[in-house]
């Protein structure tokens, strides 16, 4: 691992601990673990969070004019734009339609691969 992701890594972890707020607590586990996988893809982004906020202003920032509810998708691309404005996160689903008779991966012709910003 680079030394901007494992900053990253322990600011995050650190943070995590003093996140405050009923919405923030029950989103920060799953922010912060999605964080992490976009420091490992990353060293810009991880250099980002390394050197950026903290992560319980991340997480307040995230729940500001939440509601009762966000998705998981919104969450991150709050979490994600905190840490670097101007940053575009995509989604994509992929299903096996054998997966559950098949050991090994599946082939692309047996994959059906969803983006879910085509449905917001």
């Amino acid at each position: 691992m680079n030394s901007w992701y494992e900053q990253a890594k322990g600011k995050l972890e650190k943070g995590a601990k003093e996140v405050k707020g009923q919405k923030e607590g029950a989103m920060k586990s799953a922010v912060k673990n999605t964080l992490l996988d976009f420091c490992q893809q990353n060293e810009e982004f991880a250099q980002a969070v390394a050197q950026g906020g903290s992560f319980p202003e991340c997480m307040a920032a995230v729940a500001k004019g939440a509601g009762n509810s966000i998705s998981d998708l919104d969450a991150y691309k709050r979490a994600v734009s905190f840490y670097f404005p101007g940053a575009a996160v995509s989604m994509i689903m992929r299903i096996d339609l054998c997966g559950s008779v098949r050991a090994e991966e599946p082939e692309e012709d047996n994959v059906l691969q969803l983006n879910f910003d085509d449905f917001l």
